[in-house]
């Protein structure tokens, strides 16, 4: 009988369970319950901390899916886990980036000042689409790099579900064609209008 496995991302700057730095990676899980850490160490490598090796292949896709740029993986001991071909890292500008989502959360963009210094440090997953690319995660780094006056970011080209074209037409329904136009909201307003709108819409789409 094969073991069951749960995996949630943690998607917050602020949890107690998990060590700070690697928050502000994104790269905090829940496995089955049990706080995981995956540490980004270089551009394209990654250390997994707290996890059995049973789970290693499901969690490092899971990750995988918002960081196709990490390809290297260790464990704590520093034997590489597994190893993927290494993806170009392009340079875009942000007005060549079709959101895909609406709304961004503004203690998530007030938390990536700490951490995030300049363009290079923002690399997004993107798909292509129609001479442009959609942004398939990253949305808090791209508002950021608005605000902070710069003109591009660092981008890896990804694949991703049917689905990401809808989201990307329905933002461009409402106005969001580039990462400007994304809305910025506080916390309890993005919970509730952009999980809102996850819920109904994967509802619909199913």
């Amino acid at each position: 009988m094969e073991d069951k496995i749960s995996i949630k991302r943690i998607d917050t700057y602020k949890d107690k369970r998990f060590t700070q730095k690697i928050l502000n990676q994104h790269g905090c899980f829940l496995v089955n319950d049990i706080p995981v850490e995956i540490e980004i160490i270089s551009e394209f490598e990654a250390i997994i901390h707290g996890v059995d090796s049973m789970f290693y292949s499901e969690l490092i896709e899971e990750f995988r899916f918002y960081t196709p740029h990490i390809t290297c993986f260790y464990d704590e001991k520093g034997y590489k886990i597994k190893e993927y071909s290494r993806n170009q890292i392009i340079t875009l500008k942000l007005n060549d980036i079709q959101p895909s989502q609406f709304y961004v959360d503004e203690d998530k963009v007030a938390a990536i000042d700490k951490f995030i210094q300049k363009p290079e440090d923002i690399i997004i997953p993107v798909l292509p689409y129609k001479e442009r690319y959609i942004s398939l995660d990253g949305h808090t780094r791209l508002y950021y790099a608005v605000s902070m006056g710069w003109d591009h970011i660092r981008a890896v080209i990804d694949s991703s579900n049917e689905w990401v074209y809808k989201f990307a037409d329905e933002a461009i329904k409402r106005g969001i064609t580039v990462p400007s136009d994304l809305i910025l909201v506080d916390h309890d307003e993005y919970e509730e209008k952009w999980n809102q709108f996850c819920d109904d819409f994967f509802k619909e789409f199913e």
